[in-house]
């Protein structure tokens, strides 16, 4: 795993390379569940009434208008890492948009690709570094 020291007489870098395979892997499987946890209530959702309809129902309630402003400065705190991230202004604007759009189904879809960039043995060190190192 991320960390542990190889055994006497084993080699580091296989034991890390496993970890990281291994890692990587969760990371694939928790952000599709979160993918699909997401398209499913927000179906779900939009086909018992339009997100503008409800909004305009709940905002009455303190919270929420609590809870909505939660998500949407984590959205800005995960676009934050995406700045950092990718290379380009264009890349960046297209992402933010997303983001404020779709708020974690984008996210799950930012670090999918990503996950799905990294070379072989690679892992969450080289999945956080900005985009002039991948």
């Amino acid at each position: 795993m991320i960390g542990t020291r190889a055994a006497p007489g084993k080699s580091q870098f296989s034991s890390e390379r496993v970890g990281n395979v291994q890692t990587i892997r969760l990371l694939k499987l928790f952000f599709a569940v979160v993918l699909g946890v997401m398209l499913a209530v927000t179906t779900t959702a939009s086909l018992e009434r339009g997100v503008f309809e409800a909004g305009a129902a709940l905002w009455r309630d303190a919270w929420f208008r609590a809870t909505l402003a939660d998500a949407y400065c984590g959205f800005l705190t995960f676009f934050a890492w995406v700045a950092y991230r990718e290379r380009t202004h264009g890349a960046r604007l297209g992402w933010f948009v997303a983001l404020m759009l779709l708020g974690n189904i984008a996210a799950s879809v930012y670090v999918l690709r990503r996950l799905a960039r990294l070379p072989p043995g690679a892992g969450a060190a080289e999945l956080l570094r900005d985009g002039t190192r991948s």
